[in-house]
């Protein structure tokens, strides 16, 4: 079967023999289309009598048959501590927000990034992030705080978010009482699925086994293959 450029794959493997594995998939993929390892906490922890530290992990190696892969940003939602930590400032109706520089490094040498913006020009080696227009439309429509060095921020405000990127430790236990030995976790398939597939993608699982994947697939309109 032949594999789309814009193609990812991911394998769920024992954390025993998973760097084994890696080396294949580096020779087979390239060391340049790996990914993450991404640590899948699959368990509460367990007291068993060994020596050692208990195991409550597996991992998924993520490759991509090329840079070109689909990639649909997932997001995770924010706590009520990511709220007051990361948009630690209140505006006049009670809105929670933070700012981010106005300013990225870099330079343009012959472009709207690089001219003046209330007169004020980007700090050496930097640019603005967007069209000196764009900035003047943000601060008429007060979306840029200046503080008291007449520096100009830009508001992000936290109503506005659909979450915080996704980071590649996940806790998605499996079922206490599985129907099937090796089921997986209905919602880390369906991040998987909605991550690295489109609508009418074809998903393929040649280990089906209980057809979670594939279930998966079919409920967020990816097309399927399955092999067992």
């Amino acid at each position: 079967m032949l594999l789309s450029d814009k193609c990812s794959i991911y394998l769920h493997i024992d954390y025993k023999i998973g760097h084994y594995v890696k080396v294949v998939m580096d020779e087979i993929f390239g060391i340049e289309n790996f990914r993450n390892d991404i640590t899948r906490v699959k368990c509460n922890p367990k007291n068993f009598a060994r020596k050692g530290y208990g195991n409550i992990k597996d991992l998924i190696l993520f490759y991509s048959k090329s840079d070109n892969l689909i990639w649909n940003e997932p997001k995770t939602p924010y706590t009520e501590e990511d709220k007051i930590k990361l948009f630690p400032k209140t505006d006049k109706d009670g809105r929670r927000y933070t700012t981010i520089p106005l300013h990225a490094p870099g330079e343009t040498q012959n472009g709207n990034t690089s001219k003046a913006f209330k007169g004020i020009l980007p700090p050496s080696g930097r640019y603005w992030r967007s069209n000196v227009e764009v900035l003047e439309q943000w601060d008429n429509d007060g979306l840029i705080e200046w503080n008291d060095n007449g520096n100009p921020r830009k508001k992000i405000y936290f109503d506005e978010q659909e979450g915080k990127r996704m980071q590649d430790i996940w806790e998605f236990k499996g079922p206490q009482y599985p129907v099937y030995p090796t089921e997986k976790n209905s919602d880390l398939l369906d991040i998987i699925v909605k991550t690295s597939s489109n609508e009418n993608s074809i998903v393929l699982d040649c280990f089906a086994g209980s057809g979670t994947t594939l279930k998966s697939a079919q409920t967020n309109g990816r097309q399927w293959i399955g092999i067992d």
